[in-house]
């Protein structure tokens, strides 16, 4: 992979982020999927134009994104790379209007994210990051290198879901100690853990690959982990459900994460 490469994928999720944003700014319809999460017309357009534009970057590299998950997995199986994308992480966000919703595209190798784009649409923040190449986030037109913060602070800074915090979480943070919650929506929260400004974001309730997949990658260039509560690194496409297990992400490879659960 090419740094060439991953300005051609920022560019794709800034497109899709344009696209975002006009439906944003207006009234919009939303739906409802199967699993009675929702689904508006920006996902649809997002998936349109990052499926379109990578077909014709990447035509030989199959891809999967949360609006055609249909892909069975005798099929996907097989894959040994492929794109996996979130059109629009945050839907929730994106209706309630605060602004805490992402374009994520993936490049994942090996069942592992190698190549990672979280693009911010209200900001125009972008957050990317490769493997062995570390991570960065552009704004306004400025790269700024980032890197995870490799001693972990006190109090800790615990980065926390905006619309799924639960009793789970509430049970780790009273083990955990002194500590200050950050609350986010969507990706958003491993991009905190990537840029420094969180130790440790816990994932104790349920999430999809396409949901983690390009914020681990930049997570994971930035210098930290992503752990299931096995302390085994976070996997993609290595089984048939698209669900993830509870999850860890940190930046201080030396602290005990897993004794607070």
């Amino acid at each position: 992979m090419t740094q060439t490469r991953i300005d051609q994928v920022m560019a794709i999720a800034e497109t899709a982020g344009k696209a975002i944003l006009e439906i944003y700014a207006r009234d919009f319809q939303i739906d409802e999927k199967e699993d009675k999460s929702p689904l508006t017309e920006a996902d649809l357009a997002a998936h349109h134009i990052i499926v379109d534009a990578l077909a014709q970057l990447t035509p030989e590299i199959p891809l999967l994104s949360e609006e055609s998950a249909e892909t069975d997995f005798s099929e996907r199986k097989g894959w040994q790379r492929y794109w996996l994308i979130d059109p629009l992480d945050g839907t929730k966000e994106f209706i309630k209007k605060n602004g805490e919703f992402t374009v994520n595209i993936a490049l994942i190798e090996n069942h592992a994210p190698i190549l990672g784009v979280v693009h911010v649409p209200v900001s125009g923040r972008t957050y990317a990051g490769e493997t062995g190449k570390g991570a960065f986030v552009v704004e306004d037109g400025m790269r700024t290198e980032i890197s995870v913060t490799s001693q972990a602070q006190a109090p800790l800074r615990v980065a926390g879901s905006r619309s799924h915090a639960g009793e789970s979480l509430q049970r780790y943070l009273e083990k955990l100690g002194e500590h200050e919650l950050v609350s986010m929506g969507s990706s958003l929260k491993l991009c905190l853990v990537a840029e420094g400004k969180a130790d440790i974001y816990p994932r104790l309730g349920p999430t999809s690959e396409w949901d983690t997949a390009a914020a681990h990658a930049v997570v994971t260039a930035a210098g930290g982990e992503v752990t299931d509560l096995q302390d085994e690194i976070l996997k993609y496409n290595a089984k048939e459900s698209l669900l993830n297990p509870h999850f860890l992400a940190f930046g201080d490879k030396n602290k005990d994460w897993l004794k607070y659960l």
